[in-house]
């Protein structure tokens, strides 16, 4: 089983509010999750964001491999 760390829609239409979750790779973007490490709200300025930092690294640490977009958030 392939673990990755991407980001799942929610919100209304038109909005871009993203959680950030951890899940099997095959699975549907907005389908169940394993863990859910924080949300991403995007924006002018950068967007707003709030990740558990310790489990996300834990997580690294078990070999789950993040999405490019969540890498890019993460550093930003």
């Amino acid at each position: 089983m392939a673990v990755v760390i991407r980001l799942s829609r929610i919100g209304k239409k038109g909005e871009r509010k993203f959680r950030v979750v951890v899940k099997e790779k095959r699975s549907r973007r907005d389908g169940d999750y394993i863990a859910l490490l924080g949300w991403y709200e995007m924006g002018k300025d950068g967007g707003k964001k709030k990740i558990d930092m310790e489990s996300y690294n834990a997580w690294l640490k078990k070999g789950a491999l993040p999405s490019p977009r969540v890498v890019k958030v993460i550093s930003s």
